[in-house]
């Protein structure tokens, strides 16, 4: 007989229904769907021909529409396998669920009606009239119009179907508490409460030996169903007592070799556990239950056990030979999950524990450094290569670097931490930012070279980095960038925008296409915030770059002069960045502060014979307005004037003596226009040679020299 479609014919019910291929309710009218009982209380409905196969009793799809209240408006479940379920039209949907599922399922439903997106083949429960249960595998589908509210699917689960549906679901994620998550919802199937507990080593994702009796610890990483769970019992996240650990550990590690234990009821349970803090912590509740304890068993000589899955039960319904050789069958197939699951967290936390090794501390008294790093989640290709670091330099400016290499896991982390160290120790040195792009340009290449660096599938290629350079007494900035998206400046007056920067290749550029690394120079008086971050935080696939761009400036121009910078960032973030990260976000705020003008003093002279004597006159004046110590006011002027002689004798043109008074030193610059370095050498008692820079060595905590356009800068710091 012909049946008449239902009013949408293109609904997900409508789909489902067509696949069955055997009922489908008369009229396209909401239909009840008990089973079949000695009453024969079913309304009547009509059979779709199925060529030939309508008197199979193998069906196992069925499908049940709900409206948005989650009630029942339409149902498909006549096949014989759903007997006894209780999936009458307005009844609300959860009737058909075990109690403690209810809180979980109901908030899925919730989800996809809002969202959108449907929920595709979950293991579940349901309960049929008899009290016994019925395991299927249970889609969540969302109607073509929203008002239609959902269509469930649900597929009966063959003992091997189930196997297949579990381990797929199980292996879907990296994340090891997700991952013990799937395993313990599949084991569900088997028994009324599960709980999964992990090596704490496998939960930091380190590697598991063998270990010392009393020295096993075990902390739980999933239990379902989702419920309120009494006082004392371990729940998700907490580690289980230390007796409780050594207990199950002995339990499933009998004669030295791992193995499925059931502990039949309660008095039984309570035999082996022993002491009530164990059994509050460890028995779901204070019914009678038995427990099948099965181990995550990793092969290997010897073998290594994760973890333990615990499946409770009711006593009146023990665990059958055949259901304990399920379980087993079911851990067995997915506990390498668990450790790929374990790797993967293994490489994360590293790669994080150096990310944040990076991030700025502080800096200095002259700049307030603020930073967030927010790592990509945990399901994307692992953390990525993003940078931040500020520091300040021995000269008293402050650097600024922010980076992005290409790429996620440990090889893209070697390489942002060999390119963060390389660039603090030639800043440093003195170079300038584009000197020291010109070296990690040159470190990318090499890297790339199956030679001499990485031979193992990744490369570097095309990286970027930016540099910034901060003078806190021009208040000026020198900035240089390696494709890096621009920086945003924020003035004192609030006026915000990206700043000019010169467009450039990324790091390791062919040859033909290198060019000569710019260094765009601007002022940032105090007050002035300046951003520089990565493009996880401004890429959006719905928009522009520039668009992007400009959302950040709006969002920074909004940070006041008096807020915290660390709470500003953050807020900025939060503005900012996508929910669903597939790249690290990473944002480096810096308020420009400076020096004052009275603790800073300059002077230009004439590079002649009696600009030492000048130059001790000036300083000895003001060190007395600064209230120096004698013996500092003469360590700094005899200082002076060795630096000063010494660019007397070796260069040409002006001399510029710079004196700033910076926390507990004073700073003391001497600039020409010389090329050469000063080197401090181990000369004789008679060389005349060398004996000023001993000098220096001996009166100053630290010296060096920076190199600049117009020549050079020997600096020295003098503890006052």
């Amino acid at each position: 007989m012909d049946s008449t479609p239902s009013p949408s014919s293109s609904s997900p019910f409508d789909l489902v229904s067509s696949a069955l291929g055997r009922y489908i309710p008369s009229g396209g009218a909401a239909a009840p769907a008990g089973p079949a009982d000695a009453q024969g209380d079913r309304a009547p409905s009509r059979r779709v021909p199925d060529n030939g196969a309508a008197g199979r009793q193998d069906q196992i799809l069925g499908a049940v529409n709900l409206d948005r209240d989650l009630r029942i408006t339409r149902c498909n479940l006549d096949a014989p396998v759903f007997a006894g379920l209780n999936a009458e039209v307005g009844s609300p949907f959860v009737d058909l669920l075990p109690p403690g599922d209810v809180p979980t399922v109901t908030r899925r439903l919730r989800q996809v009606l809002e969202t959108g997106e449907a929920h595709v083949a979950r293991i579940q429960r349901l309960r049929r009239r008899d009290g016994s249960e019925l395991v299927v595998s249970l889609s969540i589908l969302p109607a073509a119009v929203p008002q239609e509210g959902l269509t469930v699917s649900v597929i009966a689960m063959a003992r091997r179907l189930h196997l297949y549906a579990a381990e797929t679901a199980i292996g879907t994620s990296l994340d090891i508490g997700e991952t013990a998550q799937s395993l313990a919802e599949s084991l569900l199937a088997w028994g009324d409460v599960v709980a999964v507990d992990l090596d704490f080593a496998v939960w930091t994702g380190e590697g598991v030996t063998e270990q010392a009796q009393g020295r096993i610890r075990l902390r739980r990483a999933a239990l379902v169903p989702d419920r309120a769970w009494p006082e004392g019992y371990v729940t998700p996240g907490d580690d289980l007592p230390s007796d409780a650990s050594r207990l199950l550990a002995q339990a499933v590690q009998r004669d030295d070799a791992p193995q499925a234990i059931v502990i039949p009821d309660r008095e039984a349970v309570e035999r082996v556990l022993g002491g009530p803090r164990v059994m509050r912590a460890l028995v779901p509740s204070d019914r009678s239950a038995g427990v099948a304890c099965i181990p995550l068993v990793l092969d290997g000589t010897p073998p290594v056990v994760l973890g333990v899955a615990e499946v409770w039960r009711r006593a009146d319904s023990p665990f059958r030979d055949s259901e304990l050789f399920d379980l087993q069958e079911l851990v067995a197939r997915t506990v390498h999950h668990v450790d790929l699951a374990r790797q993967h967290q293994r490489e994360h936390t590293q790669v994080l524990a150096l990310q944040r090794r990076l991030l700025p501390r502080t800096g200095g008294d002259t700049v307030e450094i603020a930073s967030v790093y927010q790592p990509a989640t945990p399901d994307s290709a692992g953390v990525g290569g993003d940078w931040v670091n500020s520091f300040p330099l021995p000269d008293g400016r402050t650097a600024l670097v922010v980076g992005d290499v290409v790429g996620h896991g440990l090889g893209a982390a070697a390489t942002m931490g060999q390119l963060s160290m390389e660039a603090r120790a030639l800043l440093s040195a003195g170079l300038a930012p584009d000197e020291v792009l010109e070296h990690l340009d040159e470190t990318v290449s090499l890297l790339d070279d199956a030679d001499s660096g990485l031979a193992a599938g990744y490369s570097a290629l095309g990286s970027t980095c930016c540099i910034a350079l901060y003078d806190p007494v021009s208040h000026r900035v020198a900035l240089s960038s390696a494709g890096h998206l621009p920086p945003v400046l924020v003035s004192p007056d609030g006026h915000a925008g990206p700043l000019a920067v010169r467009p450039h290749p990324g790091l390791g550029a062919e040859f033909a296409l290198r060019e000569p690394f710019a260094v765009h120079t601007f002022r940032a008086p105090p007050g002035s915030l300046l951003a520089l971050y990565t493009d996880g935080l401004v890429e959006d696939p719905t928009e522009s770059i520039d668009e992007g761009i400009g959302r950040l400036a709006d969002a920074v121009s909004t940070v006041h002069p008096w807020d915290a910078l660390q709470q500003a960032a953050r807020r900025v973030v939060s503005m900012l960045a996508p929910v669903h990260q597939r790249d690290d976000v990473t944002l480096l705020l810096a308020r420009m502060i400076g020096y004052r003008k009275g603790d800073t003093a300059t002077w230009r002279l004439p590079a002649r014979d009696d600009a030492p004597a000048r130059a001790r006159a000036q300083v000895s004046a003001l060190l007395r307005q600064w209230r120096t110590r004698d013996d500092t006011l003469d360590n700094v002027s005899l200082l002076i004037s060795e630096l000063v002689t010494n660019a007397v004798r070796f260069a040409t043109g002006p001399i510029t003596v710079r004196l700033i008074r910076a926390g507990h030193g004073l700073l003391c610059e001497v600039g020409d226009t010389g090329n050469g370095r000063p080197r401090l050498g181990r000369g004789g008692v008679l060389d005349d040679g060398g004996r000023g820079l001993y000098i220096v060595h001996k009166l100053t905590t630290r010296w060096g020299v920076r190199w600049t356009d117009t020549g050079k800068v020997v600096w020295a710091e003098v503890a006052r």
